[in-house]
């Protein structure tokens, strides 16, 4: 379980978070972390969060959002609110590693998901992107974690039963030898 002074770092995608608050430690409320991103560094992709409003505010460096339809550029002292359901992605706009202060209202899982794709990205099981590699691996952490994030331009619903069978496939005894081929796959290309 992530206590407020721990930090987890993505390998893969170059992000570093520094937990002060967790769901634990505010009863669910709020889940805040000091982010850092190295250059060239990004969110994997474009996402909504359906129920949570989150907040940066840019402490070092300079950040790039795209918030629904509008791209900002944001430096130090600037904050951006992103309200649930909005689409929404960033990337390091900058030469240096940018810093942040995040708030996520409510917290919900996110910590836990942080977590999970930080030690799949630990692990090797990410593309360069920082996605995962396994189809399988990817409709499990969308189902697991549906209330936190999905993918834009659908519902929950939507991605719930796009998704069903890649997830009830992966609960199946037989899975891991799909797995193989299909990581092998996914792997040639890239």
């Amino acid at each position: 379980m992530i206590k407020p002074g721990d930090t987890i770092e993505n390998p893969v995608t170059g992000e570093r978070f520094t937990f002060t608050h967790t769901a634990a430690s505010t009863d669910g409320e709020l889940l805040a972390f000091d982010f850092a991103l190295r250059p060239g560094g990004a969110v994997p992709i474009p996402h909504v969060h359906p129920i949570q409003t989150e907040r940066f505010e840019v402490t070092e460096g300079r950040m790039r959002f795209r918030v629904g339809l509008r791209t900002v550029i944001a430096e130090p002292g600037d904050v951006i609110e992103v309200e649930p359901g909005v689409m929404h992605s960033f990337a390091n706009a900058g030469d240096t590693e940018a810093r942040l202060r995040v708030e996520v209202r409510p917290a919900l899982r996110m910590e836990q998901m942080f977590a999970e794709v930080v030690a799949m990205a630990q692990a090797g099981r990410m593309t360069k992107r920082g996605l995962p590699r396994n189809p399988l691996d990817l409709a499990t952490l969308a189902r697991t974690y549906e209330l936190e994030a999905h993918a834009p331009l659908m519902s929950v619903g939507l991605q719930r039963a796009l998704l069903a069978p890649l997830v009830a496939w992966a609960k199946h005894p037989r899975a891991g030898t799909a797995v193989a081929a299909l990581g092998g796959l996914s792997i040639l290309a890239g």
